[in-house]
């Protein structure tokens, strides 16, 4: 008997069998052999009428395009009522029914990829800016009343700046795309990479120093830039959006990668790890410029109190450490002259607990008193290095005093029914300005 292979069974079973044909020497006499083709779905347009120069019967369109669709810089508005990407992101956003599609669709467009101000996202990026900046401003200030402005400038940057936005952006799974056109589908981020069209958003509230276009320094002072420089305290150059000089005070305000920005912490971002340095702030100010666009569109279609609870869930609801934005020359110094101006006692240090003098990982814990009041301590391998910290605990005790976690705001007097406002604390400023 014949063994039988199991093994072989499967492999017969699963193998593709190729289709049967009838042979030609078993065709019945008198018929004709046609060859159909297989069904697919192709444009009708005939390939001599496309101007495009794109093989539509080999490469089918997925849907079918406007004439001379390609001929646009950006898609049309009639086109965001058809694309599944920017439904799903109307509604991952929970954007009130009041939005339209096509006023979404706008505020993908950057001004990079279309110049017309009609079809481009510039007038509402402009709007949004200025509405997040006032209202994380005004939050700021109220529940941080004795803020110095250089921290103020970094905490609004780190609330609202460009890096802080493209992670937003991010969050929100929005997609771009560097090669805009009519063709492109509304729900993907258009910007160009272009240099004849980049650096064209410059709708900043400020003024361009003369000064700073010369190659000596200038003195660049806090009540200079408060006039002068944009809403983060940065320089306005020529080309440049959001300059990124240094600021007064005691912040470190730099350009944006330095901001902590949220979540990540001081994790490199994604977009930072690709392309080069210009690509990277492209991409970026691209993206921050989407997500003012979409805070303005907001503002425009429903109003005021929507837009600041949006502005309240997704850019003030973000966890920033403001203490990490300190940064202090002299905090003896300075603290000297903050107890001399609260009519306080001068500070002294006294050493508190000590740990092994004599080996080789000591350990002091001093503290800051004055008079019987202990205004901070700090652990430090030196005596000098534990009275440095415990200046500089002491001082961010004194800058980061908030009156509670939940205060109102001058903007909540505009609500309905609201009671009247009742003045906050303010104080003076800081001690020592740079």
């Amino acid at each position: 008997m014949k063994r039988l292979r199991l093994d072989r069974w499967t492999g017969q079973l699963l193998a593709a069998r190729p289709p049967t044909t009838t042979p030609l020497r078993y065709a019945r006499p008198g018929a004709v052999c046609v060859r159909l083709a297989p069904r697919r779905q192709q444009s009708t347009i005939p390939l001599s009428s496309q101007s495009d120069g794109i093989n539509h019967d080999r490469f089918p369109p997925l849907e079918p395009l406007p004439p001379n669709a390609t001929s646009y810089p950006s898609p049309t508005p009639d086109r965001a009522l058809k694309s599944a990407r920017l439904a799903a992101l109307h509604a991952r956003l929970s954007l009130p029914e009041k939005l339209p599609l096509q006023t979404l669709a706008r505020t993908l467009v950057d001004v990079s990829a279309d110049q017309n101000p009609q079809f481009n996202n510039a007038n509402l990026a402009f709007v949004g800016e200025t509405l997040i900046n006032y209202h994380v401003a005004e939050w700021l200030m109220v529940r941080y009343p004795r803020l110095p402005m250089g921290i103020l400038w970094a905490a609004m940057a780190g609330y609202g700046g460009p890096t802080a936005l493209f992670r937003i952006a991010q969050s929100w799974g929005v997609k771009s795309t560097t090669t805009p056109g009519g063709e492109v589908d509304p729900g993907l981020l258009q910007f160009s990479l272009e240099p004849e069209n980049t650096g064209k958003n410059d709708l900043k509230l400020g003024y361009q120093r003369t000064e700073a276009t010369r190659k000596h320094k200038f003195r660049h002072s806090i009540s200079s830039g408060v006039v002068m420089d944009d809403d983060y305290g940065q320089l306005i150059l020529e080309g440049k959006t959001g300059g990124q000089g240094k600021t007064g005070g005691q912040g470190k305000t730099d350009n944006a990668p330095q901001y902590p920005g949220g979540e990540d912490g001081d994790h490199t971002p994604s977009h930072m790890r690709y392309g080069d340095e210009r690509t990277r702030l492209l991409a970026e100010q691209a993206n921050a410029q989407f997500v003012r666009a979409v805070v303005g569109s907001i503002y425009a279609h429903c109003g005021r109190d929507t837009v600041k609870a949006f502005i309240k869930s997704h850019i003030m609801s973000r966890t920033l450490d403001i203490a990490k934005l300190f940064s202090f020359k002299n905090p003896l110094r300075e603290l000297a002259m903050l107890c001399e101006r609260e009519d306080f006692e001068p500070p002294i240090a006294r050493l508190l607990s000590e740990t092994g003098r004599l080996s080789r990982t000591p350990v002091f814990v001093v503290g800051i008193f004055s008079g019987n009041d202990k205004l901070g301590e700090a652990a430090g391998p030196s005596l000098d290095a534990a009275r440095l910290k415990a200046g500089m605990n002491a001082l961010k005790a004194w800058y980061l005093y908030s009156p509670g976690e939940h205060v109102r705001v001058p903007s909540d007097v505009l609500e309905a029914g609201a009671k009247p406002w009742e003045p906050a604390h303010i104080d003076m400023g800081e001690i020592i300005s740079f």
